[in-house]
């Protein structure tokens, strides 16, 4: 039973210290004094959280105790919604299991599980409408939703230090995004751990986020970004996805201090990406490229390490203004892959990458070697474009032509070139996931 706080006397107008009426001010300044008192801290034990939620009034925190509490739950008023040790909020397998559907809503420490199961009506262990501008998603554990966190429309949310663990059974195609975002300007995806599911975080039609410090494993995409302006990925880790980081039709996105480890298909890729800043990056242990550049324009790829995929980078379709440089390039089974006729200078300012298969000499102790390097040949392009010439690679006519480009460097038919190579790689420190300060999960209840 809610307790009524007895209102304030009226006292009239407002005196300044000296007995004076205070001038008159503006009206963003009057709200500010006109704030109501902070909101009552109400416990609510299972099967009273409906009701509860319909009594209490903006600014109150309704704190939930162990057990289940029966979801769908709808919330359009300010309010926070915390929860004890053991505290769930069950959506019983019907759609949406906690709709915000009002602007300054938190949810803090809960297990928040049971959604639908249908994509077209975005069931979701949390939905936030357009109208939830600045919630917060902190803190709580998702299992058993189809997607975790569904930013539609919301402006200005923050979904961070939260525990995702998405369905790993039926089609990829079929399953929910960990989060995912639609037209949410300034939106912040910070520190949260995601596992399962389609995508770990997607974002489409937006612009001014950031996606920060997240680890993510066993997706298809860590990172997924379409239509997407302005905005940043930065310190991630992705592990053992099909592609780490895909930039997909948006610009002047800054992707920095990541990690990708184990993915399958491609560390990082670049379509239709424009205009964007990619530095500090490590892709390692890959399967096929670390990184696929595809139509992608007006990029700068610096100080990044790729290591130990198929294809260090594969570079085509008409990539054109982007600057690589500061790069290390080690232990690819092929370094670059570039099908073109067209000459590209992979240095800037007097720098170039590093590579790894550089059988180089430093005279003058500069750092730079003193003579160019060239990933690709001749050969590698016919191979490229008719793959079936590959069973010519160890006759002597191909061993012939290999000779010649090298002893005449203006046989090149063009490709990459790195005139100013470096000798040494670039140290680029590893992120590290440190989990948020809450404590150790609790296991879901049965239901």
């Amino acid at each position: 039973m809610r307790t009524l706080r007895p209102q304030e006397p009226d006292s009239g107008p407002a005196k300044s210290p000296g007995g004076g009426l205070l001038p008159v001010l503006g009206s963003a300044v009057l709200a500010v004094i006109a704030l109501p008192a902070a909101g009552a801290s109400l416990s609510v034990l299972p099967g009273e959280l409906a009701s509860a939620i319909a009594a209490a009034v903006p600014g109150d925190e309704l704190v939930l105790a162990a057990g289940r509490h029966p979801g769908p739950v709808v919330l359009d008023k300010r309010l926070t919604l915390t929860g004890r040790p053991g505290a769930v909020i069950d959506g019983g397998g019907r759609g949406q299991v906690v709709r915000i559907l009002g602007p300054d809503i938190t949810l803090r420490g809960l297990t928040i599980r049971g959604s639908g199961q249908s994509l077209p009506d975005r069931d979701a262990g949390v939905f936030v409408g357009r109208d939830g501008s600045r919630a917060r998603i902190e803190h709580n554990l998702l299992v058993d939703t189809l997607i975790g966190v569904d930013l539609w429309g919301a402006a200005d949310a923050v979904v961070a230090g939260n525990r995702i663990a998405g369905r790993t059974t039926g089609r990829v195609s079929e399953r929910g995004n960990g989060v995912q975002l639609w037209n949410s300007p300034g939106s912040r995806v910070v520190g949260n751990d995601i596992s399962g599911g389609r995508d770990g975080i997607f974002t489409n039609v937006s612009r001014d986020n950031r996606f920060e410090a997240n680890r993510i494993r066993g997706v298809r995409y860590a990172v997924h970004y379409m239509y997407t302006q302005d905005s940043a990925v930065v310190g991630n880790l992705s592990y053992d996805n099909e592609i780490g980081y895909a930039i997909m039709y948006s610009d002047r996105v800054t992707v920095t201090a990541n990690l990708s480890d184990g993915d399958r298909a491609h560390g990082l890729l670049l379509n239709y990406a424009n205009s964007s800043t990619i530095e500090n990056n490590i892709v390692r242990h890959g399967g096929e490229k670390c990184v696929f550049i595809y139509n992608a324009n007006k990029n700068v790829l610096s100080r990044n390490r790729f290591e130990g995929c198929g294809i260090g980078i594969h570079f085509t379709a008409g990539s054109e203004r982007n600057r690589m440089f500061g790069n290390a390039f080690v232990n690819n089974r092929r370094q670059v892959m570039y099908v073109g006729a067209r000459f590209l200078d992979w240095s800037a300012d007097g720098r170039g990458n590093y590579w790894s298969d550089n059988p180089a000499f430093d005279l003058n102790g500069d750092g730079i070697a003193d003579t160019a390097y060239r990933p690709n040949d001749l050969v590698d392009q016919v191979v490229w474009t008719w793959p079936a010439a590959k069973l010519l690679l160890n006759s002597p006519g191909v061993q012939v032509i290999r000779w010649a480009q090298a002893a005449f460097p203006a046989l090149h038919p063009g490709g990459v070139i790195d005139s100013r190579p470096l000798m040494t790689p670039p140290a680029i420190p590893e992120p590290q996931f440190q989990p948020p300060e809450t404590p150790p999960w609790p296991s879901p209840p049965s239901r």
